[in-house]
Formats: structure tokens, sequence, C-alpha cells
């Protein structure tokens, strides 16, 4: 009897083993925001602060974009976490430190370096301090709306407003505003005020569950329409005005958090009152 002949098997082809590309993309926008970040340093060295500016805000909006899209993507991670605080600090720490350096406080030496010096050394310390709160005991729900200090980008700003105020004085032609805003001992009081707010414990509203009531909604939509044309017409006014609003901005966030910090507190009094009755 003649055996039946064996099907020869081909040999399976091996799967691409590594991540997908949604899961990539958005690391690769934070590196993104990186690079952009670094060409505003060399804007900088080049006297181009207009564009610098530009560059730095540009970053901003790609940090505000990148953890939305990983959470939508479902794509976090501690990579992830860790890269985009290594881009803050280079985007947010050191780039506006160096502009404000080279732009107004170059003139005094070496003690016109002690300002950026504790701007970048108070912004690693607030991007060490968040990460190390990611493995820590978790929040009250209500403080969950709040930042820990100033964020980074919003830390940056503050910082740059010298520098915004400035590049609009030339536009305008008033040399006497560009001194003032210029002027290296106030461009380092606003550096050191800004390290100070980002490294912080003031309880800053984080807007990531802010909710708009329906009689606002038309208002707040034609508030944004009047912003992007500002910012479209005028980018270093606007970035003055956002910069001032902020800090406006900081006293009634903090009425907040206190506000619902003692309706929290109210509350679990009155449940201990029923568990002990």
């Amino acid at each position: 009897m003649i055996p039946p002949r064996r099907r020869h098997r081909l040999p399976r082809r091996q799967r691409f083993s590594g991540l997908s590309f949604n899961r990539m993309l958005p690391n690769l926008m934070t590196l993104l925001g990186l690079c952009i970040g670094l060409s505003a340093i060399r804007f900088g060295m080049q006297d181009r602060y207009g564009a610098a500016v530009i560059a730095i805000a540009v970053s901003m909006v790609i940090d505000g974009l990148d953890g939305r899209l990983a959470r939508m993507l479902k794509a976090t991670s501690r990579l992830g976490a860790e890269l985009d605080s290594l881009s803050d600090f280079l985007c947010f720490g050191v780039a506006p430190a160096l502009l404000l350096y080279m732009w107004s406080l170059q003139s005094l030496g070496a003690m016109g370096f002690l300002p950026p010096l504790m701007f970048a050394s108070c912004m690693a310390l607030r991007l060490a301090r968040f990460n190390a709160a990611l493995d820590s005991a978790p929040k009250a729900a209500f403080a969950y709306n709040f930042f820990t200090g100033v964020p980074a980008p919003a830390g940056a700003a503050l910082a740059l407003f010298p520098l915004f105020v400035g590049l609009e004085a030339d536009q305008l032609g008033l040399s006497w505003l560009h001194q003032l805003a210029a002027f290296p001992l106030f461009t380092g009081a606003v550096l050191v005020v800004g390290g100070g707010l980002s490294v912080s414990t003031l309880p800053v509203w984080s807007f990531k569950n802010f909710k708009i009531p329906n009689a606002g909604l038309l208002p707040m939509l034609l508030g944004v329409v009047v912003l992007a044309s500002l910012i479209l017409a005028d980018p270093y006014l606007a970035g003055a005005l956002l910069a001032l609003a902020y800090m406006v901005m900081l006293p009634f966030s903090l009425r907040s958090y206190r506000k619902l910090a003692r309706q929290a507190e109210a509350r679990r009094a009155a449940a201990e009152d029923v568990v002990e009755a």
C-alpha cells in the first residue's frame, strides 16, 4: 500500500512587532514641539525675537494637543509623559529664559544670568514635582480641576510679557515703552515672579472639566472669534493681554479652590455625623 503524500506547509511569515503609528503620533507631536522650541533659541541668537516668540507660541499649541490626542487614541504611556516633561522644560523653561537674557539682561553680565537661571530651575522643579505626583495618592475629586502652581506654558507666557510689550512698542514706534519693557530690573523681576508662581502650591484652574452654561455659550464663541482675530492681526499685543488676563485670573482661582475645599469638608463632616448617629 502506497502511503499518502504529505503536504509541505509553507513557513508562516512573522508579523511585525512594535507600536502602531497611531500610538506613536502623540510622541511625534511632542518631538515636533521640542524642535520648534529649540528653533526659538536659534531665532533669539539671530536677534529675530518676533519669530522666537511665535515659535514658542506654536510649541504651546502643540503641547496642548499632544496630551489630548494621546488620550483620544488611548496611547498614553509613561514614556510619553516623561518626553512631554522634557519638551516642556526646553520650550517653556530654557527657551524663554535665554530669550530674555539675550534681549534685556545680557547687559548686566554675570548678574543678569541669575533670573534666567532661577526661572529655568523653578520650571525643572515644577515638572519634576508633576511627574512625582503621578505615582502619589489620589486627590480629592474637585482638586483634579486645578493645577498645583502655574503650568509650564502659562509660566512661559508670563515670563515673556516684557518681550511681548517690547515687540509691540517697536511696531508702534514707542521707544520709551520699549526701554521700559527692556529695563533689566523689570525683566529680571518678571522672570523671578514667573518662576516662583510655577513652583508654588497655588491652585490654578486647569479648565479640563470647565463647564459653560447655555446662556454663556454664544458670548464665549464670540470672544474666541475676537481673540483669534486679535492674534492674527497683532500677536504681540494678544500675548501681552493674555498674560495680564492670566495674572488677574489667579486670585479668583484661589478663591474658587478654597470654596470647593470648604464644601468638601462640610460634606465629609456631615457624612461622619450620619455614620456616628
